[in-house]
């Protein structure tokens, strides 16, 4: 249509250029000289002020004594002499000026009418001769609108730069598990003596920004064979059928080029659990899911494909096709550790000039829960910082400001605070640092700011003091008590609560009622109440069922309270002990406005140590 549309457009550009030729030789836009009546002439000629005549078939051109030009017309029937004889000039008055005889000139239309009337024709001709072709072709199209539009990389060839397993850094035990398919289409042989047969299908599970698709393109490079890529949403098309035939048509192609490696991102686009009812039978991504599972393990057995499938929502997957036989590995991609962290920096930083004083130790222990998106990001951050202050170097503090950065948002420079605002959050960060570092259970405080970053005024950044997966319930009521300590922060000074802890707040109630219905922390007992819906890798969790009573709800409402309540009780006997230690750190933090890891450590040690407060 795009192209029809062109060519329409063409052809009324070429009618607006005849209508231009029409306009430029119309006569009647040439400039002329005056036009007086034959009449006039023949006084003229009587009274002698005519110098000569020039006569070109019926026209005249008629100069006079003073230099003055005009022009006349005489009759087409008779010579000018007998023209002017019969308007009453003598033969003398005749032979008293010159006359001067041209040839008439042909006029442009003559030539131009022609052209006129046949270009249209051509045009004509022309415009449907490439309707006919564009016609022909559709016709073509019909049957690659069917194909998969999966895009090549003849033998093991990703795009873009070069990425090989070197370049993926914090997936050791991921890496091992593709690696073996890669021998497997290397060295086949050495698998078959054993009986072993070639894995149907390898599933990269991870949350986003791990590297799933990293990983695949460093398969692509490394193994060696033809490698197909296709994202799942390019199977779902309007019409019903196509998403099948396109699955095929992949299927075939793949088949054609075996040993082959066919990876399909964001497979849950197509891969959604079947529901009994709805959509029935003829339903597109049904139709298209039946097929994919059909060609990895049917009756049609190939051993040349490997299919790579990725996604960060494996729980919404059929259970089909995440059965042996199809895809008979899950392969889960987690975030980083720390010595991860550091790889994968290490990684992003080769082709940077970075000063010698980067710790990249340091950069790691502060970004836990990064992901390798997140970290080449962080890096390339830093880089824009540092070309923004024209330094020929990257420098440990782009970094640090680089990871508030990617945590918080930038720097709101626009935003000042108030006086009374800038005291309120001077207290309220200074409450939550004082708290943290109060309780031996809590996160360790690494910086506190009252400038402002995105959505907030001021924060506090505190980090574990070393990575767990797993968390005890000390732990949470030490978070507990550090989620609180601005709230009581506020309390405590200026004997009213602000709209700065709203966000606190929340967590707080969230994470109290988690340790009620969630993780069994409570009096209630070790029981889990309400049945939940989540996608741990998308950080999505909802309870979809109330599985408990009125009379429990209300206990659990309680238990809340309680826990809350204990944990205010627990840091405002914090703040009203260490209050002059409080004072001074708001001071300072009013004074500099960022406060480091090293002098909050300073300013909480200078009248004595601090003594851990216990449970």
């Amino acid at each position: 249509m795009n192209k029809v549309l062109q060519n329409f457009l063409f052809v009324i550009l070429i009618f607006l250029l005849i209508s231009s030729l029409f306009a430029l030789f119309n006569p009647q836009i040439f400039e002329k000289s005056e036009e007086v009546s034959f009449s006039q002439i023949s006084q003229d000629i009587n009274q002698g002020n005519i110098k000569e005549i020039i006569v070109s078939g019926d026209d005249l051109l008629i100069l006079y004594q003073d230099g003055k030009q005009v022009t006349s017309r005489k009759e087409s029937d008779s010579s000018l002499t007998q023209s002017l004889i019969n308007y009453g000039v003598s033969q003398e008055k005749i032979r008293g000026f010159q006359i001067k005889i041209e040839k008439e000139k042909g006029s442009i239309w003559e030539w131009l009418m022609p052209v006129l009337i046949f270009l249209p024709l051509l045009i004509f001709i022309w415009f449907f001769w490439t309707i006919s072709k564009q016609a022909k072709a559709g016709a073509g199209q019909t049957f690659s609108f069917l194909k998969a539009p999966a895009k090549l990389f003849g033998s093991g060839k990703a795009p873009g730069e070069k990425v090989t397993f070197k370049d993926v850094a914090g997936l050791e035990g991921a890496k091992e598990e593709v690696k073996e398919v890669v021998d497997f289409l290397k060295n086949p042989k050495k698998f078959w003596k054993m009986g072993a047969r070639i894995p149907r299908g390898v599933l990269l599970i991870g949350p986003p920004g791990t590297g799933k698709t990293l990983l695949a393109r460093a398969v692509a490079n490394e193994s060696g064979v033809p490698f197909f890529s296709i994202v799942g949403s390019a199977f779902v098309e309007l019409f019903v059928g196509v998403g099948s035939s396109r699955v095929r048509s992949l299927f075939e192609t793949a088949k054609k080029n075996q040993p082959s490696i066919l990876f399909i991102d964001e497979i849950d686009a197509i891969g959604k659990t079947r529901m009994p009812g709805v959509g029935g039978g003829h339903e597109e991504r049904e139709q298209t899911l039946n097929q994919i599972l059909a060609e990895m393990d049917g009756f049609e057995r190939d051993t040349g494909v490997i299919v790579i499938g990725a996604t960060n929502k494996p729980d919404v997957l059929d259970s089909a096709l995440l059965r042996p036989g199809r895809f008979d590995r899950r392969i889960v991609l987690d975030l980083p550790d720390i010595k991860g962290r550091k790889e994968i920096l290490k990684i992003h930083c080769r082709d940077k000039p970075l000063s010698l004083d980067v710790n990249l130790d340091e950069i790691a222990e502060r970004t836990p829960g990064f992901s390798g998106a997140d970290l080449a990001n962080l890096v390339n951050e830093a880089a824009i910082f540092a070309a923004r202050k024209d330094k020929k170097q990257i420098y440990q503090e782009e970094f640090l400001e680089s990871i508030e950065k990617v945590l918080l948002g930038p720097e709101r420079k626009s935003h000042l605070l108030s006086k009374k605002e800038k005291e309120i959050c001077a207290f309220h960060e200074a409450g939550h640092a004082l708290v943290a570092a109060s309780i031996p259970e809590a996160e360790q405080v690494r910086k506190i700011s009252i400038v402002s970053r995105g959505m907030v005024a001021g924060y506090t950044l505190a980090l574990p003091k070393e990575e767990k997966r797993i968390k005890t319930k000390s732990e949470f009521l030490a978070e507990l008590s550090v989620l609180l300590g601005g709230f009581c922060a506020e309390k405590l000074k200026f004997k009213e609560i602000s709209t700065g802890a709203t966000n606190d707040l929340e967590k707080v109630s969230l994470l109290a009622r988690n340790l009620v219905t969630k993780y069994g922390m409570s009096k209630l007992g070790p029981i889990s109440f309400g049945k939940r819906e989540s996608m741990p890798f998308l950080g999505w969790e909802a309870e979809t069922e109330r599985n408990y009573s009125e009379k429990i709800a209300t206990a659990i409402d309680k238990e809340t309270e309680r826990f809350i309540k204990e944990a205010e009780k627990k840091t405002i006997r914090i703040l009203k002990k260490k209050r002059k230690t409080l004072e001074r750190i708001a001071k300072v933090l009013i004074e500099k406005e960022t406060i480091e890891k090293e002098e909050f450590e300073n300013l909480i040690k200078k009248k004595g140590k601090i003594k851990k407060v216990k449970r």
